[in-house]
């Protein structure tokens, strides 16, 4: 079930003249291109969005709820809310045949109940999510990508856009080409991340029987922790340089590696998480937590 508000332009008093007429004209037009729409769901709703430009904002709410309010600035194109079943799916919908970059932006800001499955499209702008705990896919071009506070599994890919993520819980998995990732506070069990030319910060909880694995090809891979933390480290860069101020034991076993080789290997403490750190050319840095 849904209810739909259109927002009706501001009114001060009686229009008179043409520029009074024309403000009229201009108010009631823009505000043709804000919607707003509630959807009444079950629990672990699935909310799909797909925006080729534009700001999404998806916020958690206590609400058995989806709240949506979009905003687009062209009459070329439209925001299209539906609801199927426990599913809302949210879409920005071309109108005419040729259309400027910029007047497909569309901007949403959508609440959702903390369960809600996330399911995200966007080529261009920003994709920002906080508080929802349930699975999540985010795919973008050039939008970068900001999680707070999510959990679930958690599949984010760019092609150029940044990522950060902070004090996300649950399964990570992040690839990019060309994009940067901050993950911060982390308390994940299960990180993968790979990037091809940017860098990979990683200031988090190694949690017991967690899996870290960093790759890239070139670049910065940081990795912090601190003196009580506890893991496996594998960290090997091709044509690279590896700087590790972990106090390592050696593997019983080593592993033969040419001395061209950057790398560190050995156990931190008991080696309860496992850490594995990858890069072709680049430098991969293993610091103490200030």
């Amino acid at each position: 079930m849904s209810t739909t508000h259109f927002v009706s332009g501001t009114r001060n008093g009686k229009a008179a003249g043409l520029l009074a007429s024309g403000l009229l004209l201009f108010s009631a037009t823009a505000s043709a291109h804000r919607i707003e729409k509630h959807f009444t769901v079950e629990p672990r709703a699935v909310i799909t969005i797909h925006n080729p430009n534009g700001k999404i904002v998806v916020k958690a709410w206590t609400k058995h709820e989806v709240m949506v309010i979009a905003n687009h600035a062209s009459d070329k194109v439209e925001v299209a809310a539906e609801q199927t079943g426990n599913r809302v799916d949210l879409r920005t919908q071309q109108l005419a045949d040729t259309v400027a970059p910029d007047d497909l932006r569309a901007d949403y800001e959508v609440s959702v109940p903390e369960d809600a499955e996330l399911q995200i499209h966007d080529d261009s702008g920003e994709v920002t999510v906080a508080n929802v705990l349930g699975d999540m896919n985010v795919e973008t071009v050039a939008a970068g990508v900001a999680l707070e506070d999510a959990a679930g599994y958690l599949t984010v890919k760019t092609v150029g856009g940044s990522f950060q993520c902070i004090r996300c819980a649950g399964r990570l998995e992040v690839s990019s080409i060309s994009g940067s990732f901050r993950l911060l506070d982390l308390r994940s069990y299960h990180v993968r991340a790979q990037t091809s030319t940017g860098n990979i910060l990683f200031d988090g909880e190694f949690l017991p029987n967690g899996i870290y694995r960093l790759k890239n090809y070139s670049g910065v891979i940081e990795v912090r922790f601190s003196p009580g933390d506890s893991f496996d480290l594998s960290a090997t860069s091709l044509k690279g340089t590896v700087n590790n101020e972990a106090k390592l034991t050696p593997p019983a076993h080593p592993q033969r590696l040419s001395s061209k080789f950057g790398y560190a290997l050995g156990t931190f403490n008991a080696g309860r998480a496992k850490v594995e750190l990858t890069s072709f050319d680049g430098t991969i840095n293993v610091r103490k937590r200030n």
